[in-house]
């Protein structure tokens, strides 16, 4: 096993120990490490992280459903069109977009390409909101209101976006609960994960039907992750979730720049 692919299984470990230490973030690194370190293709990648991430996340929202921190009714409201954009999106989207898209002079535009590209992008827009992190909290007694339409609205974007880039939103979803729901930020958070997790894996049975998939490896790398997931709970009693979220952000920055000039400048 070369360097690199064993650097791709540390990452499954650190992807859930993010997870477990910040709440959110860790399934940003999933597509870069399939990619990166581990020469998978990126449709693939964002198949295989939809499975990782809800697989990891689901371990976080049982945690968090044995504490009664999960709201259910906002968790359906939100979560019915998320599941269908994402799995639309996973069944047919992706796999009627041409493998060549167009050329520009010299230079082909292709679906990977695309597709890195936007993910890059939704990872500065993740990273921002990690290192602003400006959210009030509010308090646990406020009475929680729905705002239908808007909730339903970024629902099918949060799931859309999902299918694309395959890392779980939820630096769009708690903002959308937050604000639209008006959830403390703590069940905001532990009902973004319950959202996440089914969303992922609605999104993967998606790919089921147009890809070959390599279970042990998955599975593997899933493991790992969930491992990490317990690690990053444990580490959490120790460290400041609110810093080290502020300075996973800047990491996430530079990792967005860094594929934006690895596909571009080949």
């Amino acid at each position: 096993m070369e360097i690199i692919e064993i650097l791709g299984y540390v990452g499954a470990l650190l992807i859930g120990v993010v997870l477990g230490l910040i709440g959110g973030g860790g399934s940003i690194l999933t597509v870069p490490i399939l990619v990166y370190a581990l020469m998978l293709n990126p449709v693939v990648a964002t198949a295989y992280s939809l499975f990782v991430v809800g697989a990891t996340s689901l371990v976080g929202a049982i945690k968090n459903m044995m504490k009664g921190m999960v709201d259910f009714k906002t968790a359906i409201i939100f979560a019915i069109p998320a599941f269908i954009a994402v799995y639309l999106t996973r069944a047919f989207l992706i796999p009627a977009i041409p493998v060549e898209l167009f050329e520009v002079g010299d230079f082909m535009v292709t679906k990977n390409l695309v597709i890195m590209l936007f993910f890059a992008i939704i990872m500065l827009l993740a990273s921002i909101s990690m290192i602003r992190n400006k959210r009030k909290e509010l308090e646990e007694d406020v009475e929680i209101t729905y705002n239908y339409p808007l909730i339903v609205i970024e629902g099918v974007v949060v799931g859309t976006i999902t299918g694309i880039v395959g890392a779980g939103g939820g630096f769009l979803i708690i903002p959308a609960l937050v604000l639209l729901a008006k959830l403390p930020m703590k069940k905001a958070v532990a009902t973004s994960l319950f959202i996440i997790a089914i969303k992922s894996l609605i999104g993967f049975l998606g790919d089921v039907q147009n890809l070959d998939i390599d279970w042990a490896f998955l599975l593997s790398f899933s493991a790992l992750s969930i491992v990490g997931i317990f690690l990053g709970i444990w580490l959490n009693n120790f460290i400041d979730g609110s810093k080290l979220k502020k300075g996973f952000g800047w990491f996430v920055l530079v990792m967005g720049v860094y594929i934006i000039y690895k596909e571009l400048v080949k």
